[in-house]
């Protein structure tokens, strides 16, 4: 039962919604879809679910064509931002509506909401009108009616957005063992975020898009440690990745007058020349041995304190493991972790990773 895409194309007055988008996507797996607002993710959901037609392309579903079925034949499902449940109706008769409107049996409804309401954690709640929910228990009660539909695909647009950070923290984990058991079932499952965290804690297959095109796809992990351009390397870190512009001579990798590093193993094949260096927030903090910056802001992060650093050119967001106060032009000792140094080329792709070695 896979759903494959082939350069599906949506254009509107000049503007590329989706760019010739091309994927395969097969059962038992979790599917995130990670990229900034605007970038197509949505708009791809609704081309998958029939919402919406596309200008060019193909899709196709067990190797049929998928674009000639009708919405309502289609075994897709959809939870969106908002918790789109029926006032009017309790926990139950919200899950079991979509069930009634196919006519199904009494007996075989009950089976499917009951299975549906264990699985999203909501047992006990049945008889509950939705305004008696928090937001939470309102989303996890249109992700069951999604469930008990036994859909093929299950597509998530953002389904966490709209929560507070804990309980975003806290469905995040129920939804991951929701979904590996649905997984499991034979279904395809979508789930679309802006959230670099949540696309790498969901694990699974990771698609990433920009400006209505797929940049990488790839696990978590592949992704995570070789993000194949800057672009991808900014759009799945939390702060983006600091990107800075350098030079490699001799065993030197120099940035500016003041700031000198040493070259990194990993970096020993990389012939003299320009880069766009890259090193994550974690991979820059505070000791007395280090380069002069001064604190351009410093955010307090639950017990970690996010440093925004300024020396010259060079502007870096760097990680202190404590909560520590700072004053606005405060200069402070940086140091670079070498290690955990990526070199991009001109063209923005990847030349060399902590993990790859040059590509």
């Amino acid at each position: 039962m896979t759903l494959a895409a082939s350069n599906l194309t949506i254009e509107r007055k000049d503007e590329f919604y989706l760019n010739n988008i091309s994927f395969e996507m097969s059962p038992g797996k979790i599917y995130t879809i990670i990229g900034r607002t605007l970038s197509g993710k949505t708009t791809l959901l609704k081309t998958i679910a029939g919402l919406i037609s596309q200008d060019s392309g193909k899709l196709t579903f067990n190797g049929n064509d998928f674009d000639i079925i009708p919405v309502w034949k289609r075994q897709v499902a959809m939870v969106y931002q908002q918790f789109i449940n029926y006032p009017h109706l309790n926990v139950f008769e919200n899950i079991a509506f979509p069930l009634k409107q196919r006519k199904l049996g009494k007996e075989e409804i009950n089976d499917r909401v009951k299975q549906a309401i264990e699985q999203v954690g909501l047992v006990g709640f049945e008889g509950r009108k939705i305004q008696a929910l928090s937001g939470g228990q309102q989303q996890r009660v249109a992700l069951a009616r999604s469930l008990v539909k036994n859909a093929n695909i299950l597509l998530l647009d953002e389904p966490l957005v709209n929560l507070d950070y804990k309980l975003r923290e806290q469905l995040r984990e129920e939804f991951k063992k929701i979904f590996s058991s649905k997984a499991s079932e034979e279904a395809i499952l979508i789930y679309t975020t802006t959230d670099p965290v949540e696309a790498m804690q969901l694990g699974g297959e990771v698609i990433v898009m920009d400006e209505g095109k797929i940049l990488q796809q790839g696990s978590a992990k592949e992704i995570y440690e070789n993000p194949i351009t800057t672009k991808v390397a900014e759009i799945t870190n939390d702060p983006a990745m600091n990107l800075f512009k350098g030079e490699i001579k001799g065993k030197k990798i120099k940035l500016n007058s003041k700031i000198e590093l040493s070259l990194p193993k990993h970096f020993k094949d990389l012939t003299d020349g320009h880069y766009t260096f890259g090193i994550r927030a974690s991979g820059i903090t505070l000791a007395k041995s280090g380069f002069p910056f001064q604190i351009e802001l410093a955010e307090i992060s639950g017990s970690e304190t996010f440093l925004h650093l300024g020396q010259g050119q060079v502007h870096v967001v760097g990680l202190l493991d404590a909560v520590k106060n700072f004053d606005i032009g405060e200069t402070v000792s940086v140091i670079f972790d070498i290690e955990k140094l990526y070199a991009f080329g001109s063209d923005g792709i990847l030349m060399s990773s902590p993990y790859s070695g040059t590509k």
